[in-house]
């Protein structure tokens, strides 16, 4: 499989985000991704339930790579009009009842995920493997764009994939967190299969965009 992108909407330019949007589904990107925070679950506050909403209005090709930073992440899911084509990552901490949760998600036609945070260990994911669509591992403290990569992100991912290769079950790897020019290669090589692309790489002033897609996917292939 190819490696494939989900540029991070949090990361550009926020006045101009119809305009971003429409460049990256020309572009042939896979995947946008939209970060909502609550200010609780992480301590701030991004993309609005509403905003995400939106998006569908815009998108023609490129699907919604929604991770939701939230407790109890259900409740937004009405306001996002979550449903066919979308992934869905919430964190195995934020779900009381995590099963009801992934249900949820598909009984939309959305795939569920689980997003796991740095102090987060692999083996939580065990028993719902059978269940989700995708893990996604935070190689950075959620909550804001630009941090520095959490010491030993690189061995988690390689775990994960080991966990997932080892199980029989077949969902996506994604990485979110300081995917950058240098270490997006050493990603692709620990087996993730989707990189959120934000301001290590894509989003880097002075870029053109299409350049740039151009580029981390050549790296990541």
């Amino acid at each position: 499989m190819r490696g494939m992108l989900s540029p991070s909407l949090m990361c550009a330019d926020p006045l101009n985000v119809q305009q971003e949007l429409t460049v990256l589904d020309d572009l042939g990107v896979d995947y946008i991704h939209l970060d909502f925070m609550d200010n609780h679950f992480v301590p701030n506050l991004t993309l609005s339930p509403e905003l995400i909403k939106a998006t569908k209005k815009v998108l023609r090709h490129m699907k919604r790579d929604i991770h939701i930073m939230a407790v109890e992440p259900q409740q937004y899911f009405d306001r996002m009009d979550i449903g066919e084509g979308d992934i869905v990552a919430v964190h195995y901490e934020a779900c009381p009842d995590l099963a009801a949760v992934l249900a949820d998600i598909r009984q939309r036609g959305a795939t569920p995920a689980i997003a796991l945070s740095p102090d987060t260990e692999p083996e939580v994911l065990t028993e719902w493997l059978g269940r989700i669509g995708m893990v996604l591992v935070m190689t950075v403290y959620p909550g804001f764009a630009g941090r520095p990569i959490v010491p030993g992100s690189m061995e988690k991912l390689a775990a994960v994939r080991r966990l997932i290769d080892e199980s029989g079950y077949h969902p996506l790897l994604e990485v979110d967190g300081h995917v950058s020019w240098e270490l997006c290669r050493e990603m692709r090589a620990c087996g993730a299969d989707m990189f959120v692309a934000g301001s290590s790489s894509l989003y880097q002033e002075g870029l053109d965009i299409g350049e740039a897609v151009a580029r981390m996917s050549e790296l990541v292939k």
